[in-house]
């Protein structure tokens, strides 16, 4: 991966497809030339062709939809028991299928994560259920995933150049800043996927984590030794005794007991905190938890806190009873 590479895609306004799947090549092959053009020689020439060349070989790096009779798209998926057609392929989708694994390690290296095949996997299905497919459900007008300009494609479209800012520009001035504005939205769009992409690994990585943290109060508390670890999926699908979640604030500087929600997604608790304890603060709340180190209680009794894990204990196994 690390041979000089050509990348071929369209000149003139671009749309998210073909920025994301300039991008993710882009951040396989770090060592590239990008080429948006619209002759045919050029983009022959290429060892990658986003979006232009009429054709669909990802052995040979061409990334097209247009052409007549195109029809790659998802597998059928499975919903209510019925089967439901795959949502069809731009040139995102595309990129993503064939170098979407690539990036994905790629950018774990980068990091120093080192990632199983199937964690790899898990992500880049992830990032296409998403991200992915709805860059392509816009492109090929199979729907729109989102109201006004609110979605990326949309934000992604206005980096485009219009004739005000054109007016009076030479052919080639014109093409410079079209190019920049092209380079702008991979830039931007390479950021927001490489931070859907570390959340996920983030997540994987959690999962042996939070399966593995002690149980406490004959099981019913869960203490996870690390702050902002995403813990709800695992608790939630795996451990139906766990009422209470203890972890250690962002600042450190107190642990939080946390409601387990009956269902992904729920606002209803398995068991809420106290209602005498809602809304109260500091010495309030230690005046009626008798916890000195008390902290606060939502309103809404689903977390709480103390200044020490002791105290969080303490409060937790007081609304056990």
């Amino acid at each position: 991966m690390t041979d000089h590479k050509t990348i071929a895609t369209h000149s003139g306004s671009f749309h998210a497809d073909d920025v994301f799947g300039v991008g993710v090549l882009m951040g396989v092959f770090p060592a590239h030339n990008l080429v948006r053009t619209r002759h045919d020689a050029l983009i022959d020439a290429a060892d990658f062709a986003v979006d232009v060349g009429g054709s669909w070989d990802a052995a040979k790096g061409r990334f097209d939809h247009h052409q007549r009779g195109f029809d790659g798209a998802r597998p059928a998926q499975q919903r209510d028991g019925e089967s439901v057609a795959g949502v069809g392929y731009a040139s995102a989708g595309l990129v993503w299928s064939a170098q979407g694994a690539a990036y994905v390690q790629a950018l774990a290296g980068s990091l120093g994560h080192a990632l199983d095949p199937h964690a790899v996997a898990e992500t880049v299905r992830s990032i296409d259920a998403s991200l992915v497919q709805y860059l392509d459900i816009v492109d090929t007008g199979q729907g729109s995933v989102a109201p006004g300009i609110f979605g990326l494609s949309a934000l992604i479209a206005q980096l485009n150049t219009n004739w005000m800012e054109e007016a009076g520009l030479t052919g080639a001035a014109k093409a410079q800043l079209q190019e920049e504005r092209f380079r702008e939205a991979v830039a931007i769009t390479r950021k927001f996927l490489d931070r859907a992409i570390i959340k996920k690994i983030s997540q994987l990585r959690s999962l042996d984590i939070v399966r593995k943290a002690p149980r406490l109060l004959d099981g019913k508390v869960l203490h996870l030794q690390e702050g902002g670890m995403p813990w709800t999926h695992v608790v939630v699908e795996e451990m139906p005794e766990v009422m209470f979640v203890i972890y250690p604030d962002s600042d450190g500087e107190q642990y939080q007991v946390k409601t387990v929600p009956v269902e992904l997604g729920s606002f209803v608790a398995r068991l809420d905190l106290p209602k005498s304890w809602a809304g109260l603060r500091d010495q309030e709340l230690a005046g009626v938890t008798g916890v000195p180190d008390s902290v606060f209680c939502h309103s809404n009794l689903f977390i709480g806190g103390a200044r020490s894990l002791d105290g969080a204990i303490r409060l937790a196994e007081l609304a056990l009873k």
